[in-house]
């Protein structure tokens, strides 16, 4: 190896002496793309710096992916060469965003000239360095009328009558603004990635979803139809989703049918599970015959729109032995030695009326072209939301594929993954392309699990890659608390659910009747729809629909709870009351939430308030709405108490207003 070999290369320009690096969001290395939604700011980061100690100027490059010119943002400098700007993506699509740093000579320029004043320096030569550096920007600028207003400027600063009418010159907005504009481009460093950002619609961040199975939407002794459905949508808008979520709407296998509470065996006229997908009737296109026509469900879409909601579809890639595709497509099944196809299982347990597809099967690109068509044959169908089951047991690459080819043509659909598994792999499909996630809430219960959860969701890398979507239960679990902590711990779950996140949902109809009768040992449903028709009486007085729609209504009034990423906790004195305050962008919206973490006992103590971050000055005091109770009150301190007693309302919902800046406002409010 000779000398010569550790001579590093020449760079394509050596003058350029800015280094760019450090840059934040930058998900793997710029390997896949942060997240927003449209209208939704993103701040980018970087650090940025040169050699010596000449003034920088720093821009945020940004555009759409169907825009060819870059629109400009001037970063600004915070700290130990951190530098930051920030954009709102207007449009649903992808966008990408860049950095071009340089060294700014002018501002360096006029800086030293202040300087040179200060100590009584003669200006005659730095005057004309000034000058020669604005018509050089001139000559930049072209035949532009900005070329004939920077001679101007350089002549009048060669020419001022004394130095302090130059130096006044030098530091006028317009020049500024005029020389950020026509620098030497040839001297920019640019990051050398061009980053991806994902702008959904904003339904992505600020849903209420409610399931329910359209099967038990009939009477008490008949099979739900969709036009059955239809009647329960009027009730579900009053509660104040937006989202309603069916579970699997297509023909359900026979062969291996489950019958009641997972049974291996189907008594006669059992309906089996919606998720064993697949009959003689058809598979994943294919509408079950007993909930009407493909004319029946566009029907249903049509009226849940007219209601402002819209209809989620589950879409569980998995057949029945009875699918279609098992004969057509037996490639696209493990077989085992003995001639028996491989069931689903996860050992000891055993899925015999589900069928996974092969993965690894030779005839993957084919696989991978029909699923895809599956999801587009149903936003034909006017879905734009999926619910997606398990797909942490199907192959990355092709969730990469077919998210991908899909939101290029319809950016407005949204994918929910349901993914109850470990995290990294939770965090990689949601790189891959999915809108929202299923998380870990259910299972988080005291105050310290659900503050330090909510910090890892909310804090880099995650936030800019994964949406919470909070559930405190699905027609797949029964945690440990609702079955044994009662109504106050519907109560509880359902507004630590609605307020931490902004995407929620709710397994409806067991759920605002507080049904809690569980399979004995385990976090499953007793007679689970899953598997049975269920009837719910809509007339029971026993619910808690009206609470349900008035924290949906503070939802919908509120922007400080339309989004996951604001939350501050404040400390308290008592490890079972959390408490937590979520602000608008504006700090206009400050919203006070206490909720009492244990369902059996009522519990107190005393919550400090962040006030001098909330905007209260020292001894001036605020007013607290409550606005689950519509009760108001004024508080003085930083440090103040309050008792919630689960049995009444194990919450409270406040709207902090920081100044009350007559004396009217007072009884006004009170």
């Amino acid at each position: 190896m000779t000398t010569t070999e550790h001579i590093a290369p020449f760079p394509e320009d050596g003058r350029r002496r800015v280094v760019i690096e450090g840059v934040y969001p930058e998900i793997d290395d710029g390997r896949f793309a942060a997240k927003r939604v449209s209208g939704e700011r993103i701040t980018v980061q970087a650090d940025i710096f040169c050699d010596g100690h000449d003034d920088l100027a720093a821009l945020l490059l940004y555009r759409h992916q169907d825009e060819h010119q870059w629109r400009k943002v001037p970063m600004q400098h915070l700290v130990n060469d951190r530098w930051e700007a920030n954009f709102i993506p207007e449009e649903m699509g992808t966008w990408y965003y860049t950095i071009e740093g340089r060294v700014d000579h002018f501002i360096t320029w006029k800086k030293d000239l202040g300087k040179r004043f200060t100590a009584g320096q003669d200006l005659e030569v730095e005057r004309e360095i000034g000058a020669r550096l604005i018509e050089e920007a001139a000559e930049r600028a072209g035949g532009s009328e900005d070329a004939e207003r920077l001679r101007r400027w350089a002549h009048e600063i060669r020419t001022a009558a004394d130095d302090p009418r130059a130096l006044s010159l030098a530091k006028e907005d317009e020049l500024d603004s005029l020389m950020s504009v026509h620098y030497p481009p040839q001297l920019s460093t640019h990051y050398e990635k061009q980053l991806p950002l994902t702008v959904d619609r904003p339904r992505a961040l600020f849903s209420s979803w409610y399931e329910f199975f359209p099967r038990s939407c009939g009477p008490a002794d008949g099979h739900g139809t969709f036009a059955d459905c239809e009647k329960w949508l009027p009730e579900i808008a009053r509660m104040g989703f937006d989202v309603v979520y069916l579970p699997p709407i297509h023909p359900i296998g026979r062969i291996n049918r489950k019958g009641k509470n997972n049974a291996t065996v189907a008594e006669e006229g059992e309906p089996g599970s919606p998720w064993a997908i697949g009959a003689e009737e058809g598979g994943h296109y294919a509408i079950h015959s007993e909930f009407g026509t493909l004319e029946d469900f566009r029907r249903f879409i049509a009226g849940a729109a007219e209601l402002d909601m819209e209809v989620a579809m589950d879409i569980a890639f998995q057949c029945a032995p009875d699918h279609p595709y098992v004969r057509q497509h037996p490639a696209w099944f493990r077989w085992r030695p003995d001639g028996t196809v491989q069931y689903a299982e996860n050992p000891p347990k055993k899925y015999q009326d589900i069928i996974p597809f092969d993965f690894e099967t030779d005839d993957w690109k084919q696989l991978w072209e029909e699923l895809k068509e599956i999801f587009l044959y149903w936003i034909g169908q006017g879905v734009k939301i999926f619910r997606v089951d398990n797909p942490h047991t199907k192959a990355f690459g092709f969730w990469e594929y077919a998210i991908g080819e899909i939101k290029k043509e319809h950016p407005e659909v949204i994918f929910l993954a349901e993914a109850f598994t470990r995290p990294k792999v939770m965090y990689r499909l949601a790189k891959l392309g999915y809108s929202q996630s299923y998380t870990y809430f259910s299972w988080r219960n005291t105050k310290w699990e659900m503050e330090q959860y909510m910090r890892e969701l909310t804090s880099a890398p995650l936030r800019d890659i994964f949406r919470p979507n909070f559930w405190p239960n699905t027609p797949d679990i029964l945690p440990e608390v609702l079955q044994y902590g009662g109504r106050p711990a519907f109560v509880m779950r359902f507004i630590l659910a609605a307020t931490l996140s902004s995407n929620y949902g709710i397994y409806g109809p067991p759920y605002e009747r507080f049904v809690n009768a569980a399979i004995p040992g385990k976090e499953e449903y007793l007679d689970s729809e899953k598997y049975a028709i269920r009837s719910w009486d809509w007339d029971d007085p026993d619910h808690m629909r009206e609470l349900i729609a008035r924290v949906n209504r503070i939802r919908r009034e509120n922007p400080a709870l339309q989004t996951t990423w604001n939350i501050h906790f404040c400390q308290s004195d008592n490890d079972n009351l959390l408490c937590y305050v979520k602000t608008d962008e504006l700090r206009e919206n400050i919203l006070l939430i206490t909720v009492n973490m244990d369902p059996f006992n009522t519990q107190g103590g005393s919550i400090r308030l962040p006030l001098e971050e909330l905007g209260v000055p020292p001894g001036q005091p605020f007013l607290l709405h409550d606005l689950l109770e519509d009760q108001r009150e004024i508080w003085h301190r930083e440090w103040n108490g309050l008792e919630l007693d689960p049995h009444t309302v194990p919450a409270r919902i406040w709207r902090l207003y920081p100044r009350l800046r007559r004396e009217q406002d007072f009884d006004y409010f009170m």
